[in-house]
């Protein structure tokens, strides 16, 4: 099999991986270089970027799960608390890597907006009982690290948090 399609095969893999994208993409690594049963490849710097991007794109995805309402009730809902911690592994894993996470600041600023409205709406209107499970401190720090206007946003969560 060709470098290309192995790194393809991988970049999937790292994309539908579990709760921890960061491990999966070090087990890639390990797989592609140093594994046994691996095709041991000799990686440059160019061949680690779409597995890093499929990283992100996984966090992404877990954090969108976790920001979407229609999720609230499903067994794969985690919470605002699971989302503030994955936004924070991503940070992590961004800065070691010297990666550029701006976009994934904005969309996941954006998803927490829309969240926090309908949630605000649906426990205001007896729809739902706040499923906001993270304190108000964490998500002042989350609004904050987001870049959002605390003073925007407060009227819609001082309610929602334990």
């Amino acid at each position: 099999m060709q470098k290309e399609d192995l790194l393809t095969d991988e970049v999937l893999i790292i994309e539908e991986s579990g709760e921890m994208p960061e491990v999966a993409y070090h087990g890639t690594i390990y797989y592609l270089t140093r594994d046994p049963d691996g095709p041991s490849l000799t990686l440059d710097a160019q061949d680690h970027i779409p597995l890093k991007k499929a990283v992100i794109q996984r966090y992404m995805t877990i954090m969108i799960r976790d920001l979407t309402p229609d999720n609230r009730s499903k067994s794969l809902y985690r919470g605002l608390e699971r989302c503030i911690c994955n936004w924070q592994r991503l940070k992590l894993f961004s800065a070691r890597e010297n990666l550029d996470i701006s976009h994934a600041r904005k969309k996941t600023a954006q998803e927490l907006v829309a969240f926090l409205k309908q949630e605000s709406d649906d426990v205001g209107s007896g729809k739902y009982e706040s499923c906001v499970n993270c304190s108000q401190t964490d998500l002042e720090e989350f609004i904050l690290d987001l870049g959002l206007n605390i003073d925007e946003t407060k009227g819609l969560f001082l309610k929602l948090c334990r």
